[in-house]
């Protein structure tokens, strides 16, 4: 059998935490930007602009 892991340590738990919170989180939140304003701009090809 393969030995299990062994527990997380602090420092590593922190190093976590901080890749998520200054990586992650602004680059999931632009990507959700990003392809939300694509898909406006790409309905708007076909549907025109708002009050057009």
């Amino acid at each position: 059998m393969a030995d299990p892991q062994s527990p997380s340590t602090r420092q590593e738990e922190l190093r976590s935490f901080a890749f998520l919170t200054v990586v992650m989180a602004p680059v999931l939140t632009g990507a959700i930007i990003v392809t939300y304003g694509f898909l406006v701009w790409f309905y708007q090809m076909f549907a025109g602009p708002p009050h057009a």
